[in-house]
């Protein structure tokens, strides 16, 4: 790791390490919902093929797109991550992370999820809990 980023990969890293929990809650959330309203789902492949085509899934391809941005930047070798980077990042996941009672997209079905799963309410506070602490080591 590079001593010269720290600040900035360790803010994105703890950013990371939050959506990807979110991410695994949303999802979890909306199998049962899929599998409660339209099916059950008999296998990971099926899954996987679902996640990735179908338009139940859809709206949570913006906060796995997020993740797969964040890795990439936190893997990138040759030049550090900065603190403009981390922040435009947060920002974009900060922005992306509101639930919308009359929202559109992600923001619509985040709020959704929320009213229906008490684990995503959680999850979200949770969330919100990251956002604080990488307020505070701007």
């Amino acid at each position: 790791m590079d001593r010269m980023a720290g600040p900035a990969r360790e803010r994105l890293t703890s950013l990371r390490n939050g959506l990807l929990v979110l991410h695994k809650c949303l999802m979890d959330s909306e199998r049962a919902s899929y599998e409660r309203d339209i099916q059950r789902i008999r296998s990971a492949g099926e899954y996987l093929a679902l996640v990735l085509n179908d338009p139940w899934f859809a709206w949570l391809r913006d906060l796995s797109w997020l993740v797969v941005i964040i890795d990439e930047t936190l893997d990138r070798k040759e030049t550090p991550v900065t603190g403009a980077e981390a922040e435009r990042l947060i920002v974009q996941a900060r922005e992306l992370v509101a639930p919308s009672e009359n929202g559109s997209g992600f923001a619509g079905r985040y709020y959704e999820a929320m009213q229906r799963d008490a684990g995503v309410v959680l999850v979200h506070r949770d969330m919100m809990r990251v956002f604080e602490e990488l307020a505070k080591r701007e």
